[in-house]
């Protein structure tokens, strides 16, 4: 007489036909179809290209970011650029009109010395 716990394992006919199929390299997935990748590895790629695709989406937007970045330094030295010529451009004119009233007060001084002379005659 057998107890129940002296017989055998029951094998599923499933588990049967899969193991010479595994053997060969062979599997079936949890829609009982056909594949050559093991279901662990077949999961793992599945893990793996959808990180990937996560990658992807935010080093695109990581590309936005910084495209914006890129695009307001830009902006930030076209305009330091153009205030900076300003700034030149006040800086020699203020250096011409100094050299103006320079040239203008020898003139005057040179008319006063003229002046001068013609009053001791």
């Amino acid at each position: 007489m057998m107890t129940p716990n002296s017989q055998k394992p029951s094998i599923s006919p499933v588990a049967m036909a899969t193991d010479p199929l595994a053997e060969a390299g062979f599997y079936f997935d949890e829609l009982n179809k056909l594949r050559v990748l093991e279901p662990d590895v077949s999961q793992k790629t599945s893990e793996l290209k959808e990180e990937c695709k996560e990658f992807v989406d935010k080093i695109g937007q990581f590309q936005k970011i910084v495209g914006g970045l890129i695009e307001l330094v830009d902006d930030l030295a076209k305009e330091a650029e153009t205030e900076k010529m300003k700034a030149i451009g006040a800086r020699n004119l203020l250096t011409s009109v100094a050299k103006q009233r320079e040239a203008q007060q020898q003139q005057l001084q040179a008319l006063i010395a003229e002046k001068k002379m013609q009053l001791e005659r």
